[in-house]
């Protein structure tokens, strides 16, 4: 019963339960039950038999740019390959979509550096993808990495 899927909408609660953890320790930012429900189909999750066992939205912000968030997985699961195929799923959705740049605010950026993303100023970023940031307890004084990934060569974009 090991799987990655698109979560249920039953299975909210559970992804909630799995960020607030997360949360606690400032993994992750926390998100209030009634925005999961609204960005539910962002999400991935991993599911075991022991129930939600993590994970990974891709948050559209433009045409050509999207967001990795919220990537959690169980304290019992960890490194053992799970956050990696989560935060695939969400980057072959991102190319299905044809986005050409998937980027992550994280406190671990060497994760998603041997993922193939690399380091950028976060100022490169948009503003409009700071706005979860005022409900950080870090705000203004953020200690989060920025990190892209290009997901199509140069050659391959349209001009």
């Amino acid at each position: 019963m090991k799987t990655i899927r698109k979560p249920k909408l039953t299975e909210v609660v559970e992804i909630k339960r799995l960020l607030d953890a997360a949360a606690k320790t400032g993994d992750v930012l926390p998100r209030p039950v009634m925005e999961l429900y609204e960005t539910v189909r962002d999400f991935v999750v991993y599911v075991d038999e022991q129930g939600m066992g993590g994970c990974c939205a891709l948050h559209i912000d433009t045409e050509d740019l999207a967001e990795i968030r919220s990537l959690v997985v169980r304290g019992d699961l960890q490194r053992q390959g799970i956050g990696t195929n989560l935060l695939n799923a969400c980057l072959d959705e991102a190319r299905s979509l044809d986005i050409d740049r998937v980027f992550a605010l994280t406190r671990a950026p060497g994760f998603f550096i041997r993922q193939g993303f690399h380091e950028i100023d976060k100022h490169e970023l948009p503003h409009k993808v700071f706005q979860d940031c005022v409900r950080c307890t870090l705000f203004p004084d953020c200690d989060e990495v920025a990190v892209i990934r290009r997901l199509r060569p140069l050659a391959d974009r349209e001009p």
